[in-house]
């Protein structure tokens, strides 16, 4: 691969450093191969600024020192030393955990008291044995260790996490990796950034998927990690994510009811709410679709099952009906459902009266109308069909997005909604201004 994939790149910044040294290279690799073969002290980054087309190698990164900004000046880092993590076995572990799991302080691997150590940083001088700081220069099948400052104890292991943002579970949507390229080498465009690829997907938007820096992320449930690249030619590419060796922790068997969209649905109900029976997930027949099982391991799409791996309102399926390609299914609702709910309480239920007219732009409006200015009815909010979208209700959630009810989420002159007509996408809805003299 790229020698810089081995780096976190920053643009615009400086860091301030005493043990440096300066070369003449003519662009970032060059440079990174002279941060690798730096042997005057362990290069952790460098610096390269464009104009002058010099390089400075780091034995600091911006975790040991401060970092401010100068606009011709990019930075890279060595991800090995941002790590406070191990891969593996960890031998390529140089964070700076430098006592053992039972809290005892490491012996500095250049001392000789009260330990006389076999690994040195002279005998091994790639191991990374700087400091205290815990390491595995042997192999040793449980991990980093260290010489321990107890005369009573030579040595113990460090209680190191596992990386576990360096593979990813089901299909990455919780990864919070810090890849950046993708799978063809491009490298990925900040989310923050609207050039060259102007989107939507911004951290106002998607406030809990980590849009951050130019990782890559999977907000929408694609099939793996993407990211928009920065060539002007290729919008967007997936990125080359492993999956993890082990599996993801089962929080329970999955729920038997129906409690808020069921997307933890796993009961074995396998016909719709019209009576047809469910076409099997791992089949294409008589519908082609893409939820295939072996892409997406966390959906629960087992034999042919009602499932909602999409976020719709509540479980669907494939339909073995060829006129009827999908349909919602019936599922029995979880015990306390909110009517049980209400009624175990003394206190009258008070329904508040909905208005069917808006005021102002109509942000405030909670009505249920859910049919446009020309009579259209209108798309739920929390479904992509027949429009992809991304006004859902999980990321407006102030926005009262219930159904298909006409609502204002991105302060629109009116209420409006996504019409369920294929050739419509949206329309402003039939709703009346609120005569100004009415009382509230």
């Amino acid at each position: 691969g790229d020698i810089l994939d081995d780096y976190l790149r920053t643009d615009g910044v400086w860091l301030l450093t005493r043990n440096k040294q300066f070369y003449k290279t003519n662009n970032e690799k060059e440079c990174a191969e002279k941060c690798e073969a730096e042997r005057n002290f362990t290069c952790r980054a460098f610096l390269f600024t464009r104009k002058k087309l010099q390089c400075l190698t780091l034995a600091e990164n911006a975790k040991m020192t401060v970092m401010f900004t100068s606009r011709d000046a990019v930075l890279y880092e060595k991800r090995i030393y941002l790590l406070q993590c191990k891969r593996g076995i960890g031998t390529d572990y140089r964070g700076t955990e430098a006592k053992t799991w039972k809290g005892i302080p490491c012996q500095k691997w250049a001392e000789k008291i009260p330990h006389k150590p076999n690994y040195t940083p002279e005998k091994y001088p790639s191991a990374g044995l700087e400091e205290n700081y815990c390491r595995n220069p042997d192999g040793d099948e449980s991990g980093p260790w260290c010489y321990t400052t107890d005369p009573a104890m030579r040595f113990d292991y460090c209680n190191i996490p596992e990386c576990e943002d360096q593979c990813m579970q089901c299909n990455g949507e919780d990864y919070h990796g810090e890849v950046s390229r993708t799978e063809s080498g491009l490298e990925c465009q900040r989310w923050d950034a609207q050039e060259p690829h102007m989107h939507g997907f911004t951290q106002r938007h998607y406030p809990g998927k980590d849009l951050k820096m130019n990782y890559c992320r999977n907000p929408d449930g694609e099939l793996r990690p993407w990211c928009f690249t920065t060539s002007p030619k290729k919008r967007w590419e997936y990125c080359n994510i492993p999956r993890c060796s082990t599996h993801p922790p089962v929080s329970g068997l999955g729920s038997q009811c129906l409690s808020g969209k069921g997307e933890d649905y796993r009961g074995r109900v396998a016909i719709t709410e019209s009576g047809n029976i469910c076409q099997r997930w791992d089949t294409q027949f008589p519908h082609k679709h893409g939820w295939i099982p072996d892409r997406y391991p966390c959906k629960g799409l087992e034999e042919n099952y009602c499932r909602n791996p999409d976020g719709e309102k509540k479980p669907w399926c494939y339909t073995t009906a060829s006129s009827v390609r999908w349909e919602y299914c019936t599922i029995p609702p979880c015990d306390r459902t909110e009517q049980a709910i209400a009624g175990t309480n003394n206190v009258p239920v008070q329904v508040p009266l909905t208005e069917e007219c808006y005021r102002d732009k109509g942000q405030s409006y909670r009505g249920t109308i859910s049919v446009t200015a020309s009579g259209k009815t209108c798309q739920a909010w929390s479904s992509m069909v027949p429009h992809r979208h991304i006004k859902t209700p999980d990321k407006f959630p102030d926005a009262d997005l219930r159904d298909n009810y006409c609502r204002n989420p991105d302060g629109d002159s009116s209420p409006w909604c996504f019409t369920t007509d294929p050739n419509t996408i949206w329309e402003y809805c039939n709703l009346k201004r609120c005569d100004d003299h009415t009382q509230e």
